[in-house]
């Protein structure tokens, strides 16, 4: 069950780092329910947040019930996504935030291509460097650019996650680096065709709002530690 004090301290957190970069615009919050009952999403609809975030295809297959109570609500895909699980996860989910390759994305636009519209989605960067994470590099820029020529994808932003450090001035240089990469592929584009920048989760997200970040993913500190 959502931890409501918890919920109130981070909205008072959000407004705080706001503050700090004289930021008028909200910051989204992105309920990450991952190992957490169907109830969890329904909590925190109920709660007045209305993005949730699952990053196994298959437990959010088990997990998913009826939306109909819950209009307002948008599914995000914030895991590794293997290609052959990219047809049951556009079908799961209403946008896919973890795009890592040029092959992940074109089978998405492929596979967009039989339904109406184009299926948003984040492309995943790998600022911090660490040899574990998935993303394009933000040196492989060129990659990044030939995604926007896919025809049945809408590219609204960037997603990363922050180092795994006690060190803040890293995970904000690895904030502040997904910023600058946002700026110079709009430049690129010559129009700001990326307007999200989903960064920061539970022990970082003050740091990355004054970095920018308009979508924060938050799991731990709404619901506490989570089970295995």
């Amino acid at each position: 069950m959502i931890n409501v004090a918890a919920l109130e301290e981070i909205y008072l957190n959000i407004d705080k780092a706001k503050a700090a970069q004289k930021r008028n615009d909200q910051p989204k919050i992105i309920a990450v329910t991952k190992t957490h009952p169907f109830s969890a999403i329904e909590d925190v609809y109920n709660c007045g947040i209305f993005s949730i975030g699952e990053n196994r295809v298959q437990e959010a297959s088990n997990k998913f019930q009826s939306f109909n109570k819950m209009p307002n609500l948008t599914k995000r895909f914030i895991g590794h996504l293997q290609s052959n699980k990219v047809k049951k996860c556009m079908e799961l989910f209403d946008t896919i935030d973890t795009v890592d390759s040029l092959k992940l994305i074109r089978k998405i636009s492929k596979q967009a291509s039989e339904k109406t519209g184009l299926f948003p989605v984040l492309l995943e960067v790998n600022t911090s460097g660490e040899q574990q994470k998935h993303g394009f590099l933000p040196s492989e820029t060129d990659e990044m650019f030939r995604c926007f020529d896919e025809p049945h994808v809408n590219v609204e932003g960037l997603m990363t996650v922050g180092p795994l450090t006690q060190d803040r001035q890293k995970i904000r240089d690895s904030f502040r680096r997904l910023k600058e990469l946002e700026a110079a592929i709009n430049n690129h584009l010559g129009h700001d065709q990326l307007k999200e920048l989903s960064m920061g989760m539970s022990g970082d997200y003050e740091i990355a709002i004054e970095e920018g970040s308009t979508m924060i993913r938050v799991g731990t500190a709404l619901f506490g530690n989570r089970n295995k």
